[in-house]
């Protein structure tokens, strides 16, 4: 399969990335550093403090365990492609984060001495090393639901609920004081392109829709 292929089979969600990217930019060019934090601490309540823990969770190695098991239930290379995407996640935002070393928005506002301005998230850990950029749940979250919509049947209420889950998972970081939304957005662009790129180069191994790797480890049995 082509990239004009993927494409054209997958038109609803590269029009949401198109339009995220987009606006991302604007918001990009507008923001000044710090403001998206500041922006988020009117709307921190319990009751949106508890969803937006809730949602940061979407980015996490135990989506990649749930999925990669309910994978095996239907085919066996799919559980293989969760969880090879979610090591090369892993890998990747470590070494971009160790390679840029930029400051959590916690420790820049400490050297500001404006972090009391900041209000915090009760029950959340903030981390406080130079290690902002880019989000790695973005990452995570863009790369494993951009692919299931790859991976999946091509309906509209499949790719926006996928699509917006992985929105959902980047804002949760700027909201969560853990990130600024360079790094969301630079880790969105980041995990999008690592779901198009192991799609594509799976996609030439797959030769024989029979293969063993084509079917389920185990399967459900329906109820009488």
């Amino acid at each position: 399969m082509r990239m004009r292929d993927l494409v054209n089979n997958n038109k609803i969600y590269f029009l949401l990335l198109l339009v995220f990217i987009v606006v991302g930019a604007v918001f990009l060019a507008l923001l000044t550093k710090g403001n998206d934090i500041l922006f988020f601490n009117a709307y921190r309540s319990p009751a949106a403090n508890n969803f937006f823990r809730f949602a940061t969770r979407m980015g996490e190695p135990p989506v990649y365990v749930l999925l990669g098991i309910l994978a095996l239930a239907y085919k066996f290379r799919y559980a293989l492609l969760i969880t090879l995407t979610g090591f090369i996640v892993l890998g990747l935002s470590h070494g971009l984060k160790m390679y840029f070393a930029i400051d959590r928005p916690a420790a820049f506002f400490q050297k500001l001495e404006r972090i009391a301005e900041v209000v915090l998230v009760d029950g959340v850990t903030v981390h406080t090393g130079a290690t902002s950029f880019p989000s790695g749940h973005t990452m995570s979250a863009f790369a494993i639901y951009s692919l299931l919509i790859f991976l999946l049947p091509k309906r509209r209420r499949i790719v926006y609920t996928l699509f917006f889950l992985a929105l959902l998972v980047g804002i949760s970081r700027v909201f969560l004081v853990q990130h600024f939304w360079p790094d969301v957005y630079a880790g969105a662009l980041i995990g999008a392109a690592l779901a198009v790129v192991i799609f594509l180069v799976q996609e030439k191994f797959v030769e024989k829709p029979d293969h063993w790797f084509d079917r389920p480890l185990f399967r459900v049995k329906k109820g009488a």
